[in-house]
């Protein structure tokens, strides 16, 4: 047991030590517009860009990650995410990559202690993002703070990137490159069409860095019963918000988590390999189920004497009068002073365009398959129909132009490889089967340098003065 994060450290070092890692450079400098290109480039770092670097940096790659986001605030959650706790139990291993003193449990009780590690019902947002800022430092990760990715540009053997950062606007160019981009990796947020009818004033999606402060005294409508409206909700509420009303479509808020039942090594490795139909009917009944919000974040928005819960309020139209917005629901006509769409995410390549080029290239699972029901879950269909290591797939007339160079390590996989890249608990599974791809790919890239290696190894094992010749049975001298 460790008492210090110095002590700690210290036994991350001689684990890896142990383990060999990170391996031997075997790879390649390779060269591109005259200059050596990182074997790996990946775009974003949050939790699974730092897994996807390090995994990657084990194996003998050279990576280097970029976020527009200031050092220690990539991903969600110090920004956007205001749950207080994570929903996951504790003891999942996330971005640990199967090595017990990089574990969030590990770096805690080195902290706090056993008994504290005991006490503690569920992970605090804010204390899981001190764990991966430690992550990131103890490995040591090449991560480019106030570097954005403005332009994706795949080539036959490498992905051209154009970055805006401190130093200004450069290309950057390497082998590989992974999107690490999180919930809305291959858009934004999914918003009814009425909020169109909106001024940007007065309305946010829970998604955005919005300042819960200024609903002080307000009247806020919450779209939504899952995590996020609950959170939102909850928010609201404790920064002093008159009114809380959740309009919430359904009869019932969702009960049960029924994804819970795939928590299991079978569905991390079987998954991608499933038939087409079984994929489909598994996520389609995932989308009809939906996932409940945490018990504790709903009694977090019921404790509020003014805070209400509306069933089966669907929202039919909505529009702003006399300063106030009007929103016109099943249940009647309602008045309020901000609205707050909880309603998710899904692809729209438009609301990212620096993926644009790639956009045009990628097969979706509505080119792939065309089911009965499909016009049910336009969401599903739009996702992109990725290959065995994450890769995406060119649409017809695309093929041969690299698009397969270009890996999407983010929540967009989940069609084609399960839930295992943009969550806490097989974000390690996901990174390893990701990270397999791109190094046997380069390797077999480089196979013909690989063999002439083999070819030039000269390094003798055995010397000749090891063992005496048996004399000739004739008598001839040996």
């Amino acid at each position: 047991m460790t008492h210090s994060l110095a002590e700690l450290e210290r036994c991350v070092a001689r684990d890896l030590e142990y383990l060999a890692l990170p391996a031997k450079r075997w790879l390649p400098d390779v060269q591109i517009g005259g200059e050596v290109v990182p074997d790996v480039a990946v775009i974003g770092g949050g939790m699974a860009g730092l897994t996807a670097s390090a995994v990657l940096g084990q194996m003998g790659a050279r990576v280097v990650a970029y976020d527009a986001r200031p050092a220690g605030f990539e991903g969600p959650w110090a920004t956007t995410a205001r749950m207080r706790t994570l929903r996951s139990p504790k003891t999942l291993t996330g971005p640990a990559l199967g090595i017990p003193s990089l574990t969030f449990r590990a770096w805690f009780t080195a902290q706090f202690g056993e008994a504290e590690w005991e006490a503690l019902d569920k992970i605090p947002r804010l204390q899981w993002m001190d764990y991966l800022r430690w992550y990131r430092k103890v490995l040591a990760l090449d991560v480019r703070n106030g570097h954005r990715v403005t332009d994706v540009i795949p080539h036959l053997d490498h992905v051209e990137l154009t970055v805006e950062g401190p130093e200004g606007r450069q290309t950057v160019r390497a082998r590989r490159v992974v999107l690490a981009t999180g919930r809305d990796g291959l858009g934004g947020p999914s918003l009814p069409s009425l909020a169109q009818d909106l001024p940007r004033e007065v309305w946010a999606h829970s998604s955005d860095e919005n300042d819960y402060a200024e609903l002080a005294g307000k009247r806020v409508a919450v779209i939504g019963a899952g995590a996020s409206a609950m959170d939102s909700a909850g928010t609201a509420l404790e920064n002093g918000a008159a009114q809380v009303d959740l309009l919430i479509r359904r009869a019932d808020i969702p009960r049960v988590n029924r994804g819970m039942a795939m928590g299991n090594p079978g569905s991390v490795y079987g998954m991608r390999d499933l038939p087409d139909d079984w994929k489909w009917k598994l996520q389609t009944t995932l989308a009809d189920a939906q996932v409940p919000p945490p018990r504790a974040s709903v009694l977090r928005v019921s404790a509020h004497a003014n805070a209400a819960f509306h069933l089966g309020c669907a929202l039919n139209g909505a529009r702003v009068e006399n300063g106030e917005v009007v929103l016109d629901t099943t249940k009647g006509t309602r008045r309020y002073d901000f609205v707050i769409f909880a309603t998710g995410f899904k692809v729209d390549w438009a609301k990212k365009p620096f993926l644009s080029r790639l956009a045009a290239m990628t097969r979706t699972w509505g080119e792939r398959i065309q089911p009965a029901d499909g016009a049910r879950y336009p969401g599903l269909l739009d996702l992109p129909d990725l290959g065995p290591g994450f890769e995406f797939q060119p649409r017809p007339g695309a093929e041969g132009q690299g698009v397969g160079n270009v890996l999407c390590f983010c929540y967009p996989a989940v069609m084609s490889q399960g839930n295992i890249s943009g969550d806490i608990p097989a974000i390690s599974e996901g990174a390893r089967r990701m990270a397999r791809g791109i190094i046997g790919g380069l390797w077999r890239e480089d196979i013909a340098l690989h063999y002439q290696r083999m070819l030039d190894h000269a390094v003798p094992e055995v010397f000749g003065d090891e063992w005496a010749p048996a004399p000739d049975p004739q008598g001839a001298p040996a």
